[in-house]
Formats: structure tokens, C-alpha cells, sequence
């Protein structure tokens, strides 16, 4: 970025804002309006260049405006926008058929969104409980700083007090227990527990990830009592941590997945992928979605799950991720602001002892944009094809941010 444009970047990056007009304020924004994305980069209404290290938190995994997506979105436009799920769909049946072959599943609910998804992961357990296994059982097990979603049952699925502050009353049946706490979580399940849920990243939670030795403990835990177990695969999901669902890396499978963000590379989706078990439990009339797996949206899917699988994404992931830790430990080594640099693939947190608010702010004034993970760490969620150039570029930002 020129001198110019950088000093314009540094003029408009000012302060986090609350927007106004009429737009409710649900979002704090940044005074950035960006109207342009190509690959890792982005331009803002006034042409100034940013590195983006945000991905649209995790969303944008083939980087921005992926040219095989694309062309598939295009041509599905010229043909059909939306039916109903009362009829066949067959990019939706071609869609399931790619993640049923590319991951434990056999069976793909289609919808709009994380939190539908993860909504849909609860009703789809609690209805096979009591409809299929004929246990009774209601109860969700989920874990403290966890994130799961906005509506009422993912909000309060969540393990975070500040996202349920003014939504009471909250749905029963949850229960909350330590992250990596094994005594804990046992103490916990019940005779009424349906469900343990998990991610094997806590991305809103600090970029904290599971131990192996924990996730197959649960694993085996379920098994014993006839628990199923679902692993939130919303921002995890898709490559992001150097496999193409992160359950992959502790060398078990769940019973449900909860999959979008990059699931449809900036279109919105979203799916849940569960064991043929529980097939049953969905049968015709106990769960739909008007704008779910529309032929635009699973087009989408099908040209983003076969870039991904076929141009071996996650390996790339692995391999970039690596070096984003590594370049980033040796940078920032003897800052004294910087507690710990974490990850896994290419979700990397760096945490500082201090709020990390100016920090990001001022690697925006530099032409680069993270994004936080709690108060006091950094969350870097670059693109599956980001190269090691943009690394270096990145970390050189970070490194100066953090020092000043």
C-alpha cells in the first residue's frame, strides 16, 4: 500500500462504532465500509488495501471471491434461485453425497446458518432420545467459554453469560462444565443427558483446543451410556484446522456435526451430517427450513467442498498454519505483552496480557485485519490459500502492534 493510501487507511480507522440510521445496533462496527474482495485482500470504499486475517470470521475459506465458486453460482442463477423442500433437489442430493463420502456421516440437513445448525443438532438429539431410543432423555452438556450460536436454545446452549444477559426466560435443559475437565463432565451427565456437545477449538472462547486423551474420553464415555455426541463444526469445519472437520485430528467420530460459515465461502448455509442411526429421528414433518439446501446454496456447496477436498486444502492448511505459528513465536519472542501463541491449522490466537482492542485497531491503521477471541487475544483467520509472502506480511504487522 502506498504512502498516500496508507495514511487514508490510518485517517479512517478510528474508533469501533455502534452504526446508526436504521440499522439496529446489535454489531459494533468498525468506520470501514469494504466494497471490493479478491483472495486475501480487500479495498474499502475509498480504495484503500487491507491483508485480510479475518476470513469474514472463518467464513471466506477459499479466499474472496473463489473463481470455481463463482462460476457455479453464476450458472446456477441462469437456471433456478428456489423451489420447495417439498420436491427433489438435486444439488442438495449431490451436495449430502459430498459430505457423506467425506466425512463419518450418512445423512445432511440443510440450512442457513450456524446457529440453525446447531439448533438443528439439539432437536435432532433430543428427538432421537425420546423418539427413536425411547430414553426420555433432554439434556445438553456443553462446556464453560464455549459459543454455539444467537437463537434461544444455541444462546443458552453457549458458555458465556454475557450473549443470555436480557433473554431470560432461558430453555431448560442444559448443563455447563469445564473445558478439558474429564471429572467434571462426568459428574455431570445424568440419566437425562441426550447429548454431550463440543468443539474441538474454542475459537469465541480464546482459541483453546481440546486434549486428544479428553475427546476420546468423551467418545467412549457416550458409547457407555448412550449419549450422543455432537461436535460444533461451525467455524472448525471446512479445512480450517488442517483436516477437513477437526474431529479428524483426535481419532474418533461424533454422532452429529454442525457445519457453515465455510461451508459455502461467503454464501450463507448451513448443515448438520449425523450417523444413519438417527436418520429416523427427522422423518417427514418434525423438522424443515424454508431456504434450506436451495439449489443456489448447495450449488455453492457442491463447488466449495470439491475445491477444498480436491485441491487438498486442509494439507495446505496444516502446512501454512505451521508457519504462521512458527514465524509468529519467533517474532514476538521476548515481547513481554504476550502470554502464549496457540493454534491449530489456520485458527491461531495470540494473547496478550492486556485487551487487545487498540491493538487490533492499530494493525487495521497498517493495512491488516484481525479479529479478537475474548478480550485478550488476537485471532488471526487468514484463507486456506494464503501464502507464506501474506504470513510475512502479517507478522510483521503483528509484531509491530503488539510492541508499541
Amino acid at each position: 500500500m502506498g504512502d498516500t493510501k496508507q495514511s487514508a487507511a490510518a485517517t479512517a480507522v478510528t474508533s469501533v462504532t455502534e452504526g446508526g440510521g436504521p440499522l439496529l445496533p446489535t454489531y459494533g462496527r468498525y468506520p470501514l465500509a469494504l466494497v471490493k474482495g479478491e483472495g486475501s485482500r480487500l479495498w474499502d470504499e475509498a480504495g484503500n488495501r487491507y491483508l485480510d486475517f479475518m476470513s469474514g470470521i472463518a467464513v471466506t475459506n477459499l479466499g474472496h471471491v473463489p473463481p470455481k465458486v463463482k462460476e457455479a453460482l453464476v450458472g446456477q442463477l441462469d437456471r433456478l434461485w428456489h423451489v420447495s423442500n417439498l420436491f427433489r433437489i438435486p444439488n442438495q442430493e449431490e451436495a449430502a453425497a459430498l459430505l457423506t463420502a467425506n466425512s463419518f456421516g450418512d445423512a445432511v440437513f440443510f440450512c442457513n446458518s450456524g446457529a440453525e445448525a446447531n439448533e438443528a443438532a439439539i432437536k435432532l438429539a433430543r428427538r432421537y432420545q425420546q423418539k427413536v431410543a425411547g430414553t426420555g432423555r433432554y439434556e445438553i452438556v456443553t462446556f464453560r467459554n464455549s459459543f454455539h450460536g444467537r437463537t434461544l436454545a444455541t444462546l443458552t446452549a453457549t458458555g458465556q453469560d454475557k450473549v443470555k444477559d436480557g433473554f431470560a426466560p432461558l430453555p431448560e435443559g442444559f448443563r455447563y462444565v469445564a473445558f478439558n475437565d474429564l471429572a467434571a463432565l462426568e459428574e455431570a451427565v445424568t440419566d437425562k443427558t441426550a447429548a454431550i456437545m463440543l468443539e474441538m477449538v474454542q475459537a469465541e472462547g480464546g482459541i483453546h483446543a481440546a486434549e486428544r486423551s479428553y475427546v476420546q474420553a468423551i467418545r467412549k464415555l457416550c458409547d457407555e451410556q448412550g449419549i450422543l455426541l455432537i461436535v460444533d463444526e461451525v467455524q472448525t469445519g471446512m479445512g480450517r484446522t488442517g483436516k477437513l472437520f477437526a474431529y479428524e485430528h483426535y481419532g474418533i467420530e461424533p454422532d452429529i456435526i454442525s457445519l457453515a460459515k465455510g461451508l459455502g465461502s461467503g454464501f450463507p448455509v448451513g448443515a448438520i451430517v449425523a450417523r444413519e442411526k438417527l436418520r429416523e429421528a427427522f422423518g417427514p414433518g418434525s423438522h424443515g427450513s424454508t431456504f434450506g439446501g436451495t439449489p443456489i446454496a448447495t450449488a455453492v456447496v457442491k463447488a466449495t467442498v470439491e475445491t477444498i477436498v480436491g485441491d487438498k486444502l486442509p494439507e495446505r492448511a496444516a502446512e501454512m498454519g505451521e508457519y504462521l505459528l512458527s514465524r509468529l513465536r519467533e517474532a514476538l519472542a521476548g515481547n513481554e505483552t504476550v502470554v502464549d501463541v496457540r493454534g491449530l491449522g489456520l485458527i491461531v490466537g495470540i494473547e496478550c496480557k492486556e485487551p487487545v482492542a487498540d491493538r487490533i485497531t492499530a494493525a487495521q491503521k497498517k493495512g491488516l485485519l484481525v479479529i479478537s477471541a475474548g478480550p485478550n487475544v488476537i485471532r488471526l483467520l487468514p484463507n486456506l490459500l494464503v501464502t507464506k509472502e501474506e504470513i510475512d506480511e502479517a507478522v510483521s504487522i503483528l509484531a509491530e502492534v503488539t510492541a508499541e
